[in-house]
């Protein structure tokens, strides 16, 4: 790796004092970060950690409640994205945003009033300095992934944008793919371009970077040259600092495993995961950890007959029903709580009756159910989950988040599930409610349903599952049990650094 640029003189980027509130959630919390021309930054945190409303407040796309963002020393006011742009800060997002039926060169220059023969030159100039070679000719339709990268970050730099934040640029690369991008990155650093490397990956940080900062829960909890830290110190990074004691006191011995698996895969493949293999008993809880992009919603997703199944089997109480559709997997007794409630798991305007006997209705002769039958069976789980609502004719979306995530659950249990996957249970609720949502997974471990759940709070995976795996790059790459299971044996493993 060459010497980066002194950073005895300004900062291309400076961020103070950030912060940034959704109603009464803190998101951001007094975020202070400078990036020095030809330094790459890895921008690392767990799901949720802020990264991403950071990212948003430097692009223009949210404001911050307080602090103030320089660049080059100056006071930048980032009212928008066009005002990001024109100071200079380009996105080259996760997923490459071009238009399939386009060239190259009109992907890369579409906006600009200029003169395309001027436009051109410029364009070949830069590709020439940066000694990249690219056919501006061919459509977007026919490029890589890693090809639809490089037109992205032509586009910044055809802009004069001295900053660029790349976006786990490499989730869906190939080796090679990959070795690509780190040389074209090398060469944005030699030229002196500052750049944010958004990643998951612990590896690629002491290979690309020269600086790492890790954010947790909103704050940046460590900062510095990367040649200062190790892999280890990384990981602590990333976790509360009370993560050690809190396991010693929540350790408690596993229930003994007996009989034959209530749920299984083998060699199970889909889109973006591949040979699971996988057993859950009765009244067991395996926690499934990862980051995003490791493909655990994707697995959910896929065994609840939403997606198509590409290799390997499910086998559920001794019976193969892979491939089966959603209706058949039900029917089957498995069921599904979504990781967005709000995109998939309610419908806002029905009321709590309603949505609470809707996964119901495909078992009945008729369209309905009675509505005498249908409260019954919602206040059966209102009372039983502490569903605090005015009647079960209160419209869904009315309710707290925490309310909602329990009809979601109280719905998928009315189908008398044996198997049930729980997707991020407790992801947008407060405390009390997630604590009544750690009851109504232990009142399922103790009516003997086997659950899979699937968690980006390794802390949650630590004090619920009896045994856990962790998912990276679409695989099992690590299986800990009980006794193994901590934070920082998870959170390592779902970074892909050895444990």
């Amino acid at each position: 790796m060459s010497t980066t640029q002194s950073e005895g003189g300004k900062p291309k980027l400076s961020v103070r004092r950030i912060r940034k509130s959704f109603r009464l959630n803190t998101v951001l919390k007094d975020i202070n970060l400078d990036i020095y021309p030809g330094n790459v930054v890895a921008l690392i945190g767990g799901n949720g950690a802020g990264k991403s409303t950071l990212m948003k407040i430097i692009m223009g796309i949210y404001k911050q409640d307080d602090g103030d963002i320089a660049i080059d020393g100056e006071k930048a006011d980032l009212a928008n994205p066009a005002a990001a742009l024109a100071r200079g800060i380009y996105l080259v997002p996760q997923e490459p945003m071009l238009f399939p039926n386009m060239t190259v060169e009109e992907n890369i220059t579409i906006g600009f009033t200029e003169n395309k023969a001027d436009l051109r030159r410029r364009l070949t100039d830069l590709t020439a300095q940066m000694n990249w070679r690219v056919d501006l000719t061919r459509k977007a339709v026919s490029l890589s992934i890693a090809e639809q990268q490089l037109v992205e970050i032509l586009r910044g730099l055809l802009r004069n944008s001295r900053i660029l934040i790349l976006d786990e640029p490499t989730s869906a690369l190939t080796f090679d793919e990959v070795e690509s991008l780190f040389r074209i990155v090398a060469d944005l650093r030699d030229k002196g371009i500052s750049i944010i490397y958004i990643t998951h990956r612990l590896a690629e940080v002491f290979r690309i970077a020269t600086h790492v900062a890790i954010m947790r829960d909103g704050s940046i909890t460590l900062q510095g040259p990367v040649g200062n830290f190790t892999r280890d110190d990384l990981v602590r990074g990333l976790l509360p600092p009370d993560a050690q004691q809190r396991e010693r006191a929540e350790r408690r011995p596993p229930p003994a495993r007996t009989g034959k698996p209530v749920f299984s895969l083998r060699g199970y493949s889909g889109y973006g995961f591949a040979d699971i293999d996988l057993d859950v008993y009765p009244g067991e809880i395996v926690g499934l950890a990862g980051v995003v992009g490791a493909g655990r919603t994707e697995l959910a997703t896929t065994i609840f007959g939403r997606d198509i199944v590409r290799g390997g089997s499910v086998v559920l109480d001794g019976e193969d029903i892979t491939g089966l559709s959603t209706r058949a997997v039900i029917d089957k007794g498995v069921n599904y709580v979504p990781e967005d409630r709000f995109l998939n798991g309610i419908f806002k305007i029905s009321d709590v009756a309603a949505n609470t006997s809707a996964a119901c209705l495909r078992r009945l002769p008729g369209l309905f159910l009675p509505r005498r039958e249908e409260k019954s069976l919602a206040q059966r789980f209102v009372d039983g989950f502490r569903i605090r609502v005015t009647g079960l004719d209160q419209p869904l979306g009315s309710l707290s988040g925490g309310n909602q995530q329990k009809v979601v659950i109280g719905r998928a249990l009315s189908t008398n599930p044996k198997f049930i996957i729980l997707d991020e249970p407790t992801r947008g609720i407060d405390a009390a409610a997630r604590g009544d949502v750690y009851a109504i997974i232990n009142e399922l471990k103790e009516k003997g349903v086997a659950i899979l759940l699937i968690s980006s709070d390794m802390e949650e995976i630590v004090e619920l599952s009896d045994r856990a795996v962790t998912m990276y790059h679409g695989r099992i790459n690590r299986r800990f049990e009980k006794a193994d299971i901590s934070q920082d044996n998870l959170m390592a493993a779902a970074f892909g650094a050895a444990v």
